[in-house]
């Protein structure tokens, strides 16, 4: 009787430990990565999503400013990723941050737009395990000729 006790207590302890290692992930954080040719730090008719841009979601502790949690993962075809967060991340900040470019006439990260403040928690009211980041890219190292008539039509550059 006391083997069969210590055989399913021991069973459980296992199959408990299996069940963590093997957790699902809480949330997935979705966003694009683009190209901005004109240097506006927005997406214009000329950006262009990027294929195999790699990107970061870090989460730091908001009072120790300690890294608890990090996955990088890479864009697909249409410019698009998905991280799985392992985890509940309520006293943390967690930004998708820009890493690496698979263009090297645009890869200069954007300095203003080149990370994205995403909530990694359950904890907020929110009814969806999906999260949408802003998009966030690279710029080239000079605007395209065509940018300037793409900017007036939207009445941020005035060509009078």
């Amino acid at each position: 009787m006391a083997n069969a006790v210590g055989f399913i207590f021991t069973l459980c302890i296992f199959a408990a430990a299996v069940a963590h290692a093997h957790e699902k992930p809480a949330i997935q954080v979705e966003g694009d990565v683009y190209c901005d040719p004109c240097r506006v730090q927005f997406v214009t008719q000329l950006s262009r999503k990027l294929t195999g841009a790699t990107v970061r979601l870090e989460c730091t502790d908001l009072e120790t400013k300690a890294v608890t949690y990090s996955v990088e993962g890479v864009t697909g075809a249409d410019g698009h990723y998905t991280l799985n967060v392992i985890g509940d991340h309520p006293n943390d900040k967690c930004e998708v941050a820009v890493v690496k470019s698979p263009h090297e006439d645009c890869s200069e990260p954007m300095g203003d737009f080149d990370k994205s403040v995403v909530v990694c928690t359950d904890n907020t009211g929110i009814h969806s395990a999906v999260r949408y980041a802003n998009p966030i890219g690279f710029m080239t190292s000079a605007a395209l000729p065509q940018c300037a008539s793409v900017l007036s039509e939207l009445d941020i550059l005035d060509t009078q």
